[in-house]
């Protein structure tokens, strides 16, 4: 018996220890990657003479840089992956301009996972760069339309002899589900405001409405004109020849690309390092000095630093679906928000508000309480929105009542009109699975909207009052803040989408430009020559994020999924948002990924 004990005891002790040796070595490695990437956050990193800035887009590009280290998981070698903000992306292009040490721009770009709005920020940045009469140059052994758009910024653009430009046009494609409910028997009942509003269809049609296909043909034919222009402009190409070379299909490989002038010149890699050891002035092409964009955020920015002045524009990144509660940088929590607003409002040395808008709506309830506080900080100070590559239903919802609003001509707006979604499971929990449910109610209506029951004529007629009232509200409110009519509004809205062209020329947008334009905008509002940015809200310091990631199963399957599911991840998310929604909502129709 003591030699049981005995050995019992040693075996317990020896796993103990072994556990304890694990968690150890794991904070090691935590603590280890943490230091790494903070050392490399603060550190500023030298420039050599004739560095070249090599712009390489891997990862989708957030509005700004996040702090979570665990990222991609960047252990290692691999922080450089780490994803690049906007934000970092267009000051590290305005701050190599008058970097004396960068000679030049190599865009090493082939597709690039960024909404079209994203590139035309990034775009002008690049012809902006060109002022400062340094290179420019492009590569790839093919490019995607977006990637060719962005590379068209390029003085050069050089192709793999045989990769190809692809160069087709835009589709939009919506997936259906009505025959899969009807499959499984749940029956999602639907109350909707607005002809347009086509946010539904996809649970009770198997193909667009004549309403959703005119929408849709016209905001995607308004961003392909504008994409065309733009690229017309640049390459010297009429457009009327580029929407030949797209409507019969002559960009078929590298010849036929070069040929029809898209590219200048097809080259093997070994030939474009040549090129760019020449542009840059390296003794050879293992010389030239190369400074990765991430990277290039540690380098010194050149211009004077205001160091005197108290002023700020505080700049409030609102990213993703609206919800109620805290949200992330990838979601827009109503509570966290509303709050990074009133932050701004009530700081005195905030002279200005720019709201970043980058959403396609949600929870119409979450809406107005961030609408409630762009109202209040309106009246303290000027309040302008940058809208990114979406900014509509809720988005819009947010965004009206500000003093200015500035888009891109591709941006994706409007879509002023709200709906409620309703699954019954009564028929696929008895039909298709044996389980009945039994209610024991305290009032007539006490189990309204139940999942496991059909909504009554009653009850849907004050559901509908519902969405009346919201959007009723919606109309007054965007009216309000734009100056016009509830009668030119509905006209406008009734759920229908719009380019940012078309938003400027009915009157939901006042300006074309990027982020930077909205805060030179609310600069001027608020006559400032000199001032700081703050960013709001603020985000979590890495170990508040290792934390977070330790204990959150659910990002952490969500991360995997996505890198699993690739471009079908969309339609997973597009799924598990519906399961999310919760009350009244005021949404985009779809995720708008066009190809």
């Amino acid at each position: 018996m003591k030699s049981f004990w005995g050995s019992f005891l040693g075996t317990l002790v020896g796993v103990i220890v072994t556990f304890v040796l694990i968690f150890l070595l794991f904070a090691g490695i935590i603590v280890s990657s943490v230091s790494q990437i903070s050392s490399q956050k603060e550190k500023t990193i030298t420039v050599k003479n004739n560095s070249v800035l090599h712009i390489k887009f891997e990862n989708e590009i957030p509005e700004r840089s996040s702090k979570n280290p665990f990222e991609n998981f960047p252990f290692g070698k691999n922080f450089e992956k780490l994803p690049i903000g906007l934000n970092d992306i267009l000051s590290n292009i305005e701050k190599a301009k008058d970097d004396a040490h960068i000679k030049g721009i190599y865009l090493d770009i082939a597709s690039i996972p960024a909404g079209i709005a994203t590139l035309e920020e990034i775009r002008n940045a690049l012809i902006d760069f060109k002022s400062s009469k340094k290179f420019i140059v492009a590569y790839s052994e093919g490019y995607a339309q977006g990637a060719y758009y962005l590379a068209t910024a390029a003085d050069q653009i050089y192709l793999h002899p045989e990769g190809m430009v692809d160069f087709k046009g835009l589709s939009r494609q919506i997936m259906f589900f009505k025959k899969l409910l009807e499959k499984l028997e749940v029956d999602m009942q639907i109350f909707r405001h607005g002809k347009f509003k086509s946010a539904t269809e996809p649970f009770f049609l198997d193909k667009m409405s004549a309403a959703n296909r005119e929408q849709t043909m016209t905001y995607i034919n308004s961003i392909w004109d504008y994409i065309v222009e733009g690229i017309s402009k640049q390459r010297n190409i009429s457009v009327e020849d580029l929407n030949k070379y797209a409507d019969n299909m002559l960009i078929t490989d590298g010849e036929s690309a070069f040929n029809y002038k898209l590219v200048d010149k097809l080259v093997y890699k070994d030939e474009m390092l040549d090129i760019l050891t020449e542009l840059s002035g390296a003794k050879s092409a293992d010389k030239i000095n190369y400074v990765e964009m991430r990277k290039y955020t540690h380098a010194p920015n050149l211009k004077p630093l205001i160091l005197n002045s108290k002023s700020q524009i505080a700049v409030v990144y609102a990213s993703g679906s609206i919800e109620s509660g805290d949200g992330d940088d990838n979601t827009i929590g109503s509570e966290r928000i509303s709050k990074a607003i009133r932050e701004a409002r009530l700081d005195s040395n905030v002279r200005a508000i720019v709201l970043r808008v980058n959403s396609p709506g949600g929870s119409s309830l979450a809406s107005d309480v961030i609408w409630r506080e762009m109202k209040l900080a309106k009246k303290a100070k000027p309040v302008v929105v940058s809208m990114g590559d979406v900014a509509a239903s809720g988005g819009y919802y947010i965004s009206c009542v500000a003093d200015a609003i500035v888009a891109h001509p591709n941006t994706i707006t409007g879509s002023i009109g709200v709906f409620g979604v309703f699954p019954n499971m009564k028929n696929l929990l008895a039909n298709k699975l044996g389980i009945t449910v039994d209610t024991v109610n305290t009032n007539k209506h006490s189990d309204i909207l139940s999942l496991y029951r059909p909504v009554g004529k009653d009850e849907s007629e004050v559901i509908q009052k519902w969405i009346e009232d919201v959007y009723q509200d919606f109309v007054e409110k965007v009216a309000d803040g734009r100056k016009m009519t509830k009668e030119g509004i509905d006209s406008i809205g009734q759920g229908r989408v719009w380019s940012g062209a078309d938003g400027k020329r009915i009157g939901l947008v006042d300006e074309f430009g990027g982020i930077k334009d909205a805060i030179a905008l609310a600069a001027k509002k608020a006559n400032l020559d000199e001032y700081k940015i703050l960013e709001l809200p603020k985000q979590k310091e890495p170990f508040e994020e290792i934390f977070k990631n330790i204990f959150d199963k659910d990002a952490m399957i969500d991360k995997k999924l996505k890198q699993e599911l690739g471009s079908s991840y969309s339609t997973y998310a597009r799924l598990k948002n519906v399961l999310k929604y919760k009350g009244i909502q005021a949404r985009m129709p779809y995720d708008v990924v066009i190809y």
